[in-house]
C-alpha cells in the first residue's frame, strides 16, 4: 500500500512540474513577443509608418506588420515551428492581451510578405553590433526538404517556381546525399551573421565566394577546404582586395599545417549553425512552397540575431542565446 502511495505521489509531482513548465513557457512567449516588438520598433525607422505597417494601398490592418514580425521571431526563439500548435494552444491564453490577433492563415500569408522587412531589421541590428570588422568566416550548411527516396515526388517549386526548386546535393562533412538547398553564411569574429544566401544543393561553395566581392572589400575571409580555388582566391584579391584563406589538403602542393588560432576562430560559425539546428530547428521545416521556406529561414536567422542583440545591450556573451530573454 505504501509503495502504491509513493508511486502516486511521484506521478502527481511530475504532472505538477509539467504544468508549471508549460505555464512558464506560455509566459515566456508573451514576454518575448513584447520585448522583440520593442526592438523591432527601434530599428524600423523609415521602413514602416506610424501604425507599424509597410506603406501600401488598401485597408490598414489592425495587427501591424511589425507585430507579425515580432510574433514570428518570438515563436522561433521558443522553438515553435508548427503554426497550428502556436495558434491552437500557445496563443489561446493571450487573446485578451493581443486583441487584434489574426488567424493562422492570415499569419502564414503575411509572414511571407513581411520577410523583407524582417531581413532589413536584422541587417540593421547586426551592423550595430559589429559594423566595422575586417575578419570574416564563411561556411555552408545543407537544408534538406525531404528524404532522398521521396526526392522525385517532391512538388516544391515544380509548378510556378521551377527556377527556385530544390535540387540534389552532397554534404561532404556528413558523407550523405540530400534534396534541398544550401545555406551560405558569413559571420564576424564576434559571432554575428552579417550576410547569408540560399542556393540549390548542387551549387558549389566557390559560387558563393564569387558573390562576396560585391558586398565586401579590403578584408580577410577564412573558409574550410570547400573554398579552395586558386583562380577564385586571385580574383577576389585583385577585384576587391579580399584575402581568402583556406586550410591545405594533404595532397596539395606547398602543403603547410593549419594555423591553430585560425582553426579555433572558425568554430564561431560552426557554433552558429549548431544553434540554428538545435534551438531554431532550421533543418526541420513544414513549408509547402519555396517562399514559405525562405520566409522561415529568414525568421530563424533574425530571431538568432535579436537574441544576440539582447545579450549585447545587457553586457552578456552574445553567444548564449538560449536564455537571453528568460
Amino acid at each position: 500500500m505504501s509503495k502504491k502511495l509513493h508511486i502516486s505521489l511521484i506521478l502527481s509531482n511530475l504532472v505538477a512540474s509539467k504544468l508549471l513548465n508549460i505555464n512558464h513557457r506560455m509566459h515566456n512567449l508573451y514576454t518575448k513577443f513584447v520585448k522583440i516588438l520593442e526592438i523591432c520598433k527601434e530599428f524600423s525607422e523609415n521602413l514602416v509608418n506610424e501604425c507599424g505597417n509597410i506603406p501600401r494601398r488598401g485597408q490598414v490592418p489592425k495587427f501591424s506588420d511589425l507585430e507579425v514580425v515580432a510574433l514570428s521571431l518570438a515563436a522561433e526563439s521558443e522553438s515553435i515551428d508548427s503554426e497550428n500548435w502556436l495558434f491552437e494552444y500557445k496563443l489561446q491564453e493571450y487573446k485578451d492581451k493581443i486583441p487584434n490577433l489574426i488567424s493562422r492563415r492570415q499569419f502564414n500569408d503575411r509572414r511571407k510578405t513581411t520577410a523583407g522587412l524582417c531581413e532589413e531589421i536584422r541587417k540593421r541590428i547586426s551592423h550595430k553590433m559589429d559594423g566595422g570588422e575586417e575578419i570574416f568566416f564563411v561556411d555552408s550548411k545543407p537544408i534538406p526538404v525531404c528524404r532522398v527516396a521521396r526526392g522525385k515526388r517532391c512538388k516544391m517549386g515544380r509548378f510556378c517556381e521551377y527556377s527556385q526548386a530544390p535540387d540534389f546535393g552532397f554534404c561532404a562533412s556528413q558523407n550523405t546525399y540530400y534534396l534541398g538547398y544550401k545555406l551560405h553564411a558569413v559571420c564576424g569574429v564576434s559571432g554575428v551573421i552579417h550576410s547569408y544566401d540560399l542556393s540549390k544543393a548542387s551549387v558549389h561553395d566557390l559560387k558563393f565566394s564569387n558573390d562576396i566581392k560585391n558586398s565586401y572589400h579590403n578584408c580577410y575571409f577564412y573558409g574550410d577546404k570547400g573554398y579552395i580555388g586558386a583562380d577564385v582566391q586571385l580574383d577576389l584579391f585583385e577585384t576587391a582586395h579580399i584575402r581568402l584563406e583556406c586550410p591545405y589538403r594533404l595532397n596539395q602542393k606547398n602543403w603547410r599545417p593549419t594555423f591553430i588560432p585560425l582553426a579555433k576562430a572558425r568554430k564561431r560559425i560552426e557554433t552558429l549553425f549548431s544553434q540554428l539546428t538545435d534551438q531554431f530547428l532550421v533543418i526541420r521545416n513544414y513549408a509547402k512552397i519555396t517562399n514559405g521556406l525562405f520566409a522561415r529561414i529568414i525568421g530563424k536567422i533574425s530571431a538568432l540575431t535579436i537574441l544576440q542583440y539582447v545579450n549585447f545591450i545587457n553586457n552578456k556573451p552574445i553567444g548564449r542565446v538560449k536564455y537571453a530573454l528568460n
